[in-house]
């Protein structure tokens, strides 16, 4: 295995401990990933691994069919959803699936996230949709997850949990954040009155500065 396997284990124990403290999480459901595309490997979390726990020499490397390359412990039963990820979008190269509370609840509603926030249009580029439900870890899911996500980086899993991508594992994480974040906001609106929308033009526009010029490559709102 060579220097960005490991890099994506450090990657994988570093930030799944982040997703614990966040609060992402309760025990050791949800998973991650880190697509390796110069090995042909995906590189996952472990079955029942509780995230404080987590060590890079825990993670397992599969190749896109599904096959250990590479790890001692069985791969995350999600793997499957991950595969289909990987497979259905070029673009994305780590995968964070989380139980969050507020995400959950619209999963659990059937309820899709408009982008009622900057923050979804920059991070998400657009509504996030609610995979249709199948049984976690099958490949019924995994198909559903990948129709309903489309080309925006989240989806909501009917009555489980939501499911960000990026092209970095953190960028992943943002979208869970931000989708846990925006699911708040939403919930509230709605009790408070009628949310506003940001339009089609609005979300392009602001998705393509997000993607172009966000951060330290030319500045930003910090």
């Amino acid at each position: 295995m060579g220097p960005a396997i490991q890099k994506a284990r450090e990657d994988l124990a570093r930030v799944g401990r982040q997703v614990a403290g966040a609060g992402l999480v309760t025990g050791t459901w949800g998973n991650l990933s880190v697509y390796v595309p110069e090995e042909g490997a995906v590189v996952v979390t472990p079955s029942g691994l509780g995230y404080d726990r987590f060590n890079p020499g825990d993670m397992v490397v599969v190749d896109l069919d599904g096959r250990i390359l590479d790890g001692a412990l069985k791969p995350s039963t999600e793997l499957a959803l991950h595969l289909e990820i990987y497979r259905a979008r070029d673009d994305v190269r780590a995968v964070v699936h989380t139980h969050s509370m507020y995400a959950a609840a619209l999963a659990v509603a059937g309820v899709e996230l408009p982008v009622i926030l900057e923050e979804l249009a920059q991070v998400i580029g657009g509504t996030v949709r609610v995979a249709g439900y199948a049984m976690a870890g099958t490949h019924e899911l995994a198909f559903a997850a990948v129709q309903a996500l489309g080309r925006v980086n989240a989806v909501l899993l009917a009555n489980h949990g939501v499911v960000g991508v990026g092209r970095s594992l953190d960028e992943a994480l943002q979208a869970c954040l931000t989708v846990e974040k925006g699911a708040k906001v939403y919930l509230l609106a709605r009790q408070a009155g009628k949310p506003g929308v940001l339009s089609d033009a609005d979300v392009r526009a602001l998705r393509s500065f997000f993607v172009k010029a966000y951060g330290q490559r030319s500045g930003g709102e910090s």
